[in-house]
């Protein structure tokens, strides 16, 4: 102990080269200790692979075209049953690069089996759950999202898991959402990784869950993306929809978020509005990276309301402006699909039956006062009878009638088949009329003609007689 000692005192009394040498020393010694260190963390802190995000909404809704801009891929092919992608997902601090699979279930209700091939039990724990809506159809919205979260909670039933594992997922999901703190107003860009959290007493004080939050705990994150939300000036110039409607749509769309803890974006492909933001928080829920943005509730168009942050009180501001609508209206009966217009050609033309349709002509024509036409367009030359009406009282010699005397109109009392026998007559009457009228010789093509058809008409008559 001696020894030490006296080389302790000789250090402290004026020896400035050895005091020199163990403070270079320890310098060295803790400049490796923070090297090996920091390679140590950054090998222990890789980005994990076997990340999975579950897509889930109806044909046409923009599944795939959302997740291909994100992913930047220029084509968008449409596939069938069940779709993967993948997203490239880059950690600046530790310059780590992995990828993030993304499955795409078909919005026909038969293909949801295939859920087994994107779903484990082993990798649900892993998994984001995204239910797209279409904004430009908003009366489907809440039918679709009652209706995928449905799918998935069916499937999760189906895994088995053990219910010590399942409570344990579910806690973790009231702990986030309890935990929510708004995000620091200056944040810079490089830091990706989440920033540690501040030890106090604080940490430790977590709000209770109000009466409608996270009654549906699917055990894993869940966030619900409302797509083409461009539609809204169309729906407002198309289908007259007010402020009030867009009030109401997203009051319902936040409380149907609170049952299942869902964090809550409007975006926009067309007009790219909120896809940057869209990929920062699905890699914070998954990656756990820092996320810095607020929620955004002014734009009706561009809304943004991160897990945690919403309650039923500041979903209550909006029900400030109903007018003509309750909040707890049903959501169908106020937001209701607008008729569909059928072109005219679409209109389905069925052809008369041919019997009717010569009844009805033939009723039109008994109708119609008999009017002098020429025997060509007469289709009554070959109908069978008397082409004078029976019982009749008039002069037999038919040279003799004047035309006036000669276009009789038919009875109406008559009925149908006497009545097409007086326009017969009537028809013929005003022929021979006509033909005596005319001054000619004999020879005449006219004249001839004109005596065939007396005479043949006389002997009728004289039958009748």
């Amino acid at each position: 102990m001696a020894p030490v000692l006296e080389k302790k005192l000789l250090g402290a009394a004026g020896t400035g080269d050895t005091m020199e040498n163990s403070t270079e020393d320890d310098e060295g010694q803790n400049l490796w200790s923070s090297i090996l260190s920091e390679v140590s963390t950054r090998s222990s802190s890789k980005l994990p692979s076997g990340k999975n995000i579950l897509l889930f909404g109806e044909d046409g809704s923009g599944k795939t075209t959302l997740m291909s801009k994100l992913q930047g891929a220029e084509h968008n092919k449409r596939g069938r049953g069940l779709e993967y992608l993948y997203l490239n997902v880059q950690d600046e601090d530790i310059d780590d690069l992995t990828r993030c699979s993304v499955w795409i279930l078909d919005g026909d209700l038969y293909h949801k089996g295939l859920l087994k091939f994107a779903v484990t039990a082993e990798s649900l724990k892993d998994s984001l759950a995204v239910f797209v809506v279409d904004m430009s159809r908003p009366w489907t919205i809440m039918e679709s999202l009652q209706k995928w979260t449905s799918v998935l909670r069916e499937h999760v039933d189906k895994l088995k898991i053990a219910p010590e594992e399942m409570r344990e997922m579910e806690q973790r999901m009231v702990k986030a959402f309890q935990e929510y703190a708004e995000p620091e107003d200056s944040t810079p860009a490089s830091p990706q990784r989440r920033a540690p959290a501040a030890g106090g007493e604080e940490e430790s004080v977590l709000l209770p869950l109000g009466d409608n939050v996270l009654t549906h705990n699917l055990g894993i994150p869940v966030l619900i993306v409302c797509t083409k939300c461009d539609a809204v000036g169309v729906l407002e110039k198309e289908h007259d929809y007010k402020e009030e409607h867009f009030d109401f749509i997203q009051s319902h769309i936040r409380r149907f978020c609170l049952q299942y803890g869902a964090g809550l974006i409007y975006t926009s492909v067309k007009e790219e509005k909120n896809l940057d933001l869209l990929y920062k928080y699905m890699v914070h829920k998954i990656y756990d990276f820092q996320f810095t943005t607020p929620a955004l509730v002014v734009e009706k168009d561009a809304v943004f309301i991160p897990s945690g942050w919403d309650n039923d009180k500041k979903i209550a501001i909006l029900h400030e402006n109903f007018t003509t609508v309750r909040p707890e209206d049903a959501f169908e009966d106020f937001i209701t699909k607008p008729p569909v217009r059928k072109l005219v050609h679409d209109k389905e033309i069925s052809a008369e039956d041919e019997q009717v349709f010569l009844m009805k002509q033939q009723s039109l024509l008994a109708k119609q006062p008999a009017t002098p036409t020429r025997g060509t367009e007469s289709p009554a030359r070959t109908a069978s009878g008397s082409p004078r009406p029976t019982g009749r009282t008039g002069p037999t010699n038919v040279a003799s009638v004047s035309p006036m005397t000669a276009v009789k109109k038919p009875d109406p009392n008559m009925k149908g088949a006497a009545a097409n026998e007086g326009v017969l007559a009537n028809f013929f009457n005003s022929l021979l009329s006509k033909k005596t009228g005319v001054p000619g010789s004999p020879g005449t093509p006219g004249a001839a003609t004109g005596t065939g058809v007396q005479g043949s008409a006389k002997k009728t008559e004289a039958g009748f007689d």
